[in-house]
């Protein structure tokens, strides 16, 4: 009775505790909003897409011409001695002279071989990586997410398999108490029922742990203040979708896939810059111009002070003739860059198309084995519901009870773990194919 007290005591102490981090049921849409809306990694993304819109503008590309103000004040003072063909000489001390200059500049490249328009095409490019970067983040973060989820799905049901072990045996322990206290039993048996009650306590603590760090690991990923929080998936079981089709999954993939566009776009803009080398041999043309108003002061001399107000113009035509041979050398290092681009973006693809294949190999046989498993769990508890009922009756020992109860658990965890995989796979190849928005 003491006890009893003790814990309802201890209950209502820590009652304030339970509620301030009462556990929160989300569904895996709503853990993915959460995290798309406060993720550190998918904001950062986004703003740098910002400055690649930024830098998008045509006035970066240099379309428009360049407008200078510029004013500047300036003085000496100087002492000067003078000896004169006549023999004589003469001096002056702490002589000022001043100038201020008032100027206003304009200058404009009309024609510099196309480099402005190719410049405000690569910007263009450059935006577009810019959004596929923030695309790729996304996808990165759903993803794991996701992972994450019904990874904590996994693990909680690994907790409930574990919770079902204990009472299993601690029903054993029940029956070996009573005939031990009825003459039946020997106390070496009822002993080694509480070792095997303990150990499995044990094991399902150590899981609980487990469950507790897959849960701080997705408040993290969801970027939440408090990693504490007791998030809890409102699914219960690992849904499987119906199996993924793998020509469709390849189509999906050559329109789809993040890198595969991402590679694309750094091929056009290795392009892009091939024609900004070759801009270097056409000739150029600009404009300028300038209007300025200066005012000069002077102690000695035959005026005191001097002001001009008035502008300039001009324009330049000009052309590169021979710069040692470096154009050329920049023109085949730029088509060697193209050539490059161009093997990397069949590299990738030749990748990106190799991990569909082997991902999908892998999730059907997951599928597979969810099967056999699952008729392996079938088995093992109907073998187990024999067992409980032969062990009542004194027709079997606590060893072979123990090895039944031992090859349920391990049939309860194959299962487990082969539904996680085949999740896993369904992710991977909805990642490679550009669908793991699907989710959202």
């Amino acid at each position: 009775m003491y006890r009893k007290q003790l814990i309802l005591i201890a209950t209502l102490l820590m009652f304030p505790f339970l509620w301030s981090h009462a556990q929160e049921v989300k569904s895996l849409q709503e853990v993915l909003a959460f995290g798309l809306e406060n993720n550190f990694s998918v904001r950062m993304a986004r703003k740098g897409q910002e400055i690649s819109d930024n830098n998008f503008s045509r006035g970066n590309a240099g379309f428009f011409p360049s407008l200078d103000l510029r004013s500047q004040y300036s003085g000496t003072r100087n002492n000067t001695d003078r000896s004169n063909l006549d023999g004589t000489t003469s001096s002056s001390r702490g002589i000022h002279n001043t100038v201020a200059s008032v100027n206003l500049s304009l200058g404009w490249t009309i024609f510099d071989g196309f480099r402005v328009q190719t410049s405000y095409d690569r910007l263009g490019v450059l935006q577009e990586m810019g959004e596929l970067n923030t695309q790729q983040s996304i996808e990165n973060l759903i993803a794991s997410l996701s992972a994450e989820y019904f990874n904590l799905i996994q693990h909680k049901q690994q907790l409930e398999n574990l919770k079902f072990a204990v009472e299993l045996s601690r029903e054993r322990v029940r029956i070996d108490e009573e005939r031990y206290l009825l003459g039946s039993g020997s106390r070496l048996q009822l002993l080694q029922a509480e070792v095997f009650l303990n150990a499995d306590s044990s094991r399902m603590t150590r899981q609980e742990e487990v469950v507790r760090a897959s849960r701080i690991r997705l408040n993290e990923l969801m970027a939440k203040e408090d990693l504490r929080d007791g998030v809890q998936p409102s699914d219960t079981i690992i849904p499987l979708e119906d199996i993924l089709i793998l020509e469709s999954l390849r189509r999906s993939t050559e329109e789809n896939n993040t890198s595969l566009r991402a590679a694309a776009k750094n091929t056009t803009i290795s392009e892009y810059e091939q024609k900004m080398v070759a801009a270097n041999t056409y000739p150029y043309v600009s404009l300028n111009s300038g209007y300025g108003l200066s005012h000069n002061t002077y102690q000695t001399g035959t005026y005191t002070d001097q002001q001009t107000l008035g502008m300039n113009y001009g324009i330049t035509l000009g052309m590169n003739l021979f710069d040692g041979f470096n154009q050329r050398r920049r023109m085949s290092n730029a088509r060697i860059e193209v050539e490059n681009s161009l093997l990397r973006e069949d590299d990738a693809r030749n990748a990106v198309m190799a991990d569909l294949i082997t991902n999908y190999e892998e999730y059907l046989n997951f599928f597979r084995l969810i099967e056999m498993e699952s008729q392996n769990l079938d088995v093992a508890y109907e073998t187990l519901n024999i067992a409980m009922e032969r062990y009542r009756l004194g027709e079997l020992s606590g060893i072979e009870l123990r090895e039944v109860q031992k090859t349920l658990l391990e049939a309860e965890e194959r299962l487990l773990t082969v539904q996680y995989q085949a999740k896993m796979a369904e992710i991977s190849l909805k990642y490679i194919s550009g669908r793991i928005t699907e989710y959202l």
